[in-house]
């Protein structure tokens, strides 16, 4: 059973948009709701894995940590990055693959629509380029969120991205 959507399928009352930067050391979130004035952030924040643990442990920390902020954020729908690699980050995309997997078994079990975005189309839809660095990327965040300043750490300006993305996308389809 699948729950991934692309966002025209998606009903427009969805109101809280949850945004993840897959890692496996960190793992960033980002909950955006809709409001009469535009996105607000309520809240960003990093699911953290042990470093020294095993793997199957790290990937356990990730899973019942998205799992708990699910349960307290509650929502919506979610948007995830995908995977992009170049040939000789394949080590790194191995562990971001683990990452990944345990946050898509998690929102499968809580019956979440989740909408999948490449790091270029992220880059795309909030600068207008999919090679956007990554301070104009936190600064086209900053803006669109009304933010006294640049999101820190970058784990949760990326979470931010995506998902405002995702607002967006479904702003359209709306």
């Amino acid at each position: 059973m699948s729950f991934a959507l692309r966002p025209h399928h998606l009903m427009p009352q969805q109101t809280r948009y949850l945004g993840i930067d897959p890692g496996l050391a960190r793992t960033g979130y980002a909950l955006i709701e809709r409001t009469s004035t535009g996105p607000v952030l309520r809240e960003g924040g990093i699911i953290q894995s042990t470093a020294k643990g095993t793997l199957q442990q790290r990937i356990h920390e990730i899973g019942t940590g998205l799992r708990e902020v699910i349960q307290e954020l509650k929502p919506s729908v979610v948007a995830i990055e995908k995977i992009f690699s170049h040939t000789q980050n394949v080590k790194t995309a191995l562990l971001l693959a683990h990452a990944r997997g345990a946050i898509l078994m998690t929102l499968a079990d809580s019956q979440i629509p989740v909408v999948h975005y490449t790091p270029a189309e992220v880059k795309r839809l909030l600068t207008g380029s999919g090679r956007a660095p990554k301070e104009q990327m936190q600064h086209a965040v900053q803006r669109e969120l009304r933010l006294k300043s640049l999101p820190e750490p970058h784990d949760v300006a990326d979470a931010s991205a995506i998902a405002l993305c995702l607002y967006h996308s479904l702003k359209i389809a709306a």
